[in-house]
């Protein structure tokens, strides 16, 4: 009986037709094994980790194979990541002339938009004050003029100016914060653990916890072995 297992390069054979055809027989192999029945003896239990060791072996092979295929395509995206982050690159490790550059005349625009953007909103807070003041001159007036024809025509005159001043202090509002090239960057700045802590609980505690519980993982595999509000437990498993 002949071996049909195929070999690297033999009739066109690709290093994952060999390496794949090795796994489905192992994995075919672990079938007949992992089929419920528990070990019985030793020489079961040996069989079953020499099988273990060889699909263990057979994936150290297979990813091994699988970087040096890749491997090409791996230094071709490099060199164009490489190439392209010198002018786009906002990373870290890296800053392109583009962002670089932007970021240097951001910072020379930033306090002259900002100065601009005090002189409209003060604008604005002047022209919301007449607005203000007319309305209520307005009031007086209306008040005053019962019973008087000619006082009533003047106060409708105030009365209109009021509503006029009030369009603009709208009108100077709005443009003192839009189209001022400026954004809005929100910080949260932390002044409380505490309370930002019991915050954070009620707000996601699924999310919260996922944290807490990735905490003690990280500490127990540090090699501690009492974490505050966990049992920490040993568990024995086939290496």
């Amino acid at each position: 009986m002949t071996d049909a297992t195929p070999t690297l390069g033999h009739n066109g054979a690709t290093p994952f037709d060999v390496i794949s055809e090795r796994v489905e027989a192992l994995y075919m192999e672990a079938k007949n094994w992992a089929d419920g029945e528990p070990i019985a003896s030793q020489e079961q239990h040996d069989a079953v980790e020499l099988l273990h060791d060889m699909l263990h072996e057979a994936g150290k092979d297979a990813d091994a194979a699988r970087v040096e295929e890749k491997k090409p395509l791996d230094e071709q995206v490099a060199e164009i990541q490489r190439r392209w982050n010198t002018l786009i690159g906002n990373t870290k490790s890296q800053k392109g002339k583009v962002v670089v550059a932007k970021e240097a005349l951001q910072a020379v625009l930033t306090p002259w938009r900002q100065a601009r953007e005090r002189e409209r909103i003060e604008a604005a807070r002047i022209a919301r004050e007449e607005a203000e003041r007319l309305a209520q001159e307005a009031q007086q007036a209306m008040r005053a003029s019962s019973g008087n024809l000619e006082a009533r025509e003047e106060a409708e005159v105030i009365y209109q100016e009021a509503r006029q001043a009030e369009r603009f202090a709208n009108r100077a509002g709005r443009a003192a914060v839009t189209g001022t090239g400026l954004r809005s960057v929100w910080h949260a700045d932390l002044v409380d653990a505490e309370t930002a802590l019991d915050w954070a609980y009620g707000r996601e505690p699924a999310r919260f916890m996922a944290l807490v519980q990735q905490m003690a993982d990280e500490a127990v595999r540090s090699g501690t072995r009492a974490v505050p509000g966990f049992d920490v437990r040993e568990e024995r498993r086939a290496a």
